[in-house]
Formats: C-alpha cells, sequence, structure tokens
C-alpha cells in the first residue's frame, strides 16, 4: 500500500487549482478584451508579447524569493495581490479608465505574480511529500498546469460571453481571496536564514549562487535542465504551432473539428502528467534516450499522415491518423519533462529549490517562443509539404536521444565527482 500524498499537499493542490486555472482564465478573458477593443491582431501580438517578458526576465529573482522566505506565506501573499489587482480592474472598469496600456500592465503584473508563484509551488512540492511520490506529486502539479491550458479557452471564453468581464473579474477576485484562505492552513517546513545585507543584494546573491550550483557545483543539474529547454525549443513547438496550423489549413478542418484537435491535445498532455509518477519508477536518467527514440519513432508516422497520398483518400484518414500518433508523442513528451523536474528535486538540495526551480523554469520560457518562431517560419514556408518540419522534428529528437545518453549516464567509478554531484544517478 502506498502512502498517500497527505494533508498539506491535497491543501497545496486545491489552492493551486483555484489560482492557476482562475488566473488562466483572467488572462484569457483580458486577452479578448484587449482584441475586442482594438480590432487589430498586430496590438494585440505586440501587447501579449510585452506582457510577458517582465515575468521571464523576473523569474530567476522569484526563485531565490521562494528559497529565501516562508513558501506558505509566499503563496498566500501572491494570491492576495492577484485578487488585489482583479479588484482594481473592477473599479478601473467601472470608473471608465481601463484602456488597452492599462490592460497590458495587469496582464504583465499577473505574469510577475506568475514568475513567483510557479518555482514557490515547484520548491514545496518535495518538502511535503515522501521522495518515493515525489514524481506522482510532480505530475499532478503539471497536470493542474496543464489543465488550465485546457480550460481558460472554454471556460473563459463562455463567461466573457455570457456575463461580461466586469463580473468574470469580480468572480477572479473571490477565487484568489478563496485560494489564500486555503494556503494559510499549509505547514511548510521553513527555517528562516539570517541576513545582513539589503534585499535586493541578497536576492541577486542568492540568483548568483543557484546559477553557479547549477552550472559548475552540479553539472548534471545543468545537464538535466539543457535537456527539458531542448524539449522546449526543438519539440513542444512541433504541437503548439504545428497542430493547429494543420487543423486549419492543410486539413481545412470546421471549428468543431478544430476544437477537437486541440482538446485531444491538451488531453495528451494531462495524461502525461498524471502517468509521469509510472514513468519516473520505470526510468533512470541512465536510460532516459529510450523515451526520447520512442518520441522521435512516433513523429515518423505523423509525418507520413501528412503525405499528399495520405491527404487524397479525404478528411478522417489524415486526422486520425495524424491525432492518433500525435496524442501518444505529446503523452511521452510530457511525462519526460516532469520526470525531468522530478530528477532535479531530488538533486537539488532543499534550500536551492526554488532558485534551480526558477532557472529551469527560466530557460524554458525563453525556449518556447525561440522555437515557435522557427516552426511557424517552417510551417509556413513548407505550408504544400507540411510533413517535412515535422520530419525534421523526428530527426532532432533522435539527436536529442543521442546526445542525452552520454551526457545523464552513471559516473563510472573512480571519476572524481563535483562537489554537490551524486556519484551515481
Amino acid at each position: 500500500m502506498r502512502k498517500p500524498l497527505g494533508r498539506d499537499f491535497g491543501l497545496l493542490v486545491a489552492g493551486q487549482i483555484v489560482s492557476v486555472i482562475g488566473s488562466a482564465i483572467l488572462r484569457f478573458a483580458l486577452d479578448l478584451h484587449v482584441l475586442d477593443v482594438t480590432g487589430r491582431a498586430d496590438i494585440f501580438a505586440l501587447m501579449l508579447a510585452l506582457s510577458t517578458l517582465p515575468g521571464i526576465a523576473f523569474t530567476p529573482i522569484g526563485g531565490a524569493v521562494a528559497d529565501r522566505f516562508s513558501k506558505r506565506d509566499l503563496m498566500v501573499g501572491l494570491d492576495a495581490a492577484s485578487a488585489a489587482l482583479a479588484l482594481a480592474l473592477i473599479v478601473a472598469l467601472g470608473l471608465g479608465r481601463a484602456p488597452v496600456p492599462v490592460i497590458g500592465a495587469a496582464l504583465a503584473i499577473l505574469c510577475l505574480i506568475s514568475s513567483m508563484y510557479q518555482p514557490t509551488v515547484q520548491a514545496s512540492v518535495p518538502a511535503l511529500v515522501d521522495p518515493d511520490r515525489l514524481g506522482d506529486a510532480n505530475g499532478l502539479v503539471a497536470g493542474i498546469g496543464a489543465l488550465s491550458s485546457f480550460v481558460a479557452p472554454m471556460v473563459g471564453g463562455v463567461l466573457y460571453g455570457l456575463v461580461g468581464l466586469e463580473t468574470l473579474l469580480v468572480v477572479s477576485c473571490v477565487a484568489f481571496a478563496a485560494s489564500s484562505l486555503l494556503e494559510v492552513f499549509i505547514r511548510i517546513p521553513f527555517t528562516k536564514r539570517p541576513s545582513g545585507r539589503p534585499l535586493a543584494a541578497l536576492l541577486l546573491g542568492d540568483v548568483r549562487v543557484g546559477l553557479r550550483f547549477a552550472v559548475r557545483d552540479n553539472p548534471l543539474v545543468f545537464r538535466v535542465i539543457g535537456l527539458a529547454c531542448a524539449l522546449n525549443l526543438l519539440m513542444v513547438p512541433v504541437f503548439v504551432i504545428g497542430v493547429p496550423y494543420i487543423l486549419r489549413f492543410t486539413l481545412h478542418s470546421s471549428d468543431t473539428m478544430y476544437g477537437l484537435g486541440l482538446a485531444c491535445t491538451e488531453a495528451a498532455t494531462i495524461i502525461g502528467a498524471v502517468c509521469a509518477g509510472k514513468l519516473t519508477r520505470r526510468l533512470g536518467l541512465a536510460n532516459l534516450d529510450r523515451a526520447l527514440w520512442l518520441i522521435a519513432a512516433l513523429l515518423v508516422p505523423m509525418a507520413a499522415t501528412m503525405l499528399p497520398a495520405v491527404l487524397s483518400l479525404g478528411y478522417w484518414p489524415g486526422f486520425a491518423g495524424f491525432f492518433a500518433f500525435e496524442t501518444t508523442a505529446v503523452v511521452i513528451c510530457t511525462a519526460v519533462s516532469v520526470f525531468a523536474i522530478t530528477e532535479i528535486q531530488k538533486i537539488t538540495p532543499a534550500e536551492m529549490t526554488g532558485k534551480v526551480m526558477a532557472i529551469l523554469l527560466a530557460g524554458s520560457q525563453i525556449a518556447a517562443p525561440i522555437g515557435q518562431i522557427a516552426y511557424g517560419f517552417a510551417f509556413e514556408r513548407f505550408s504544400a509539404d507540411v510533413w517535412a518540419p515535422i520530419a525534421c522534428a523526428a530527426g532532432l529528437a533522435a539527436l536529442i536521444a543521442v546526445a542525452a545518453r552520454p551526457t545523464l549516464r552513471p559516473r563510472p567509478k573512480g571519476e572524481p565527482a563535483a562537489a554537490g554531484d551524486p556519484t551515481t544517478v
């Protein structure tokens, strides 16, 4: 009989469900409001891009904050700040003083809050669950993040149309306040660290310590972070960019089938996150390349379903074949990402977890848009042969698998270990 994840982790999950899904729905509604107000795609895209930059830049600092202060108090305070932001927007809209720049600033603040909230949650998980349940716990946390991407467009779109932005802001304000109240009752071990310098200097020093630990003191952590970033740069954009493009412009899907295809992908992400615990128990870092080879193998028939000969058979052979392989690849890719987070948490000392998780998140956040832009150009360039970018992704997945085996191998006996670096994996 396996040990339960525990009361405190349950409260963490409950608070995260309300906070993360509520934040995603609110961001979606604010995005939609800007698009409605301006009617211009270029202003909409520019505002989205600019609003995400502060969050990416602040993520490493957020990790340092998570290690320096009480994680429970941080989560309580961040959700309270989100509630206050929603309340301020309610007042601004009521007074007619919420133009597009104000909405953009609100989105930027939400991204800043998220840049601190996520490292705090991930740094809390190892302190709340037994090591043998860490993979299951991380899978649940990742599953909630995936669920927010799945729920936000549907629920946010419906509520925005039915009740309007003002009422949605009221609901969000209440939800954030409820999440903050839930998190008050979480018990997370915390030891206050002495400080004799200004806070800014302390936090910047903590960021440097985290970078030194990941890059120099424990190269294995840096390699696993590199693997996670490579997945976000070279693999994930195939699904994020390629799937909507293929559904709309290659298969010419109806609105219903377009929504079904995206829902299948998001559902696969949730399944992969939930199943990550089983992968953690079956695989080690040394043989993680097997999962990467499987992803590469799945991308080959996935590309084949987009060949002209298959598309000429009609809509359903291409659609059904494509999503049979695509959803399986997404399940495995998501599970590998959660597995990487779990292994980093196991290797990293408790007082460094927030900083290292923040480095991982920042690297992934930077890698993802670069990969998305690259694949966007690739799918546009090969619009008549969309199988080509997918086939290229299969080759890149194989290269990652080839590199992963020697990079993540166990250290042979007699090989010197860096400070803090485990001698075995």
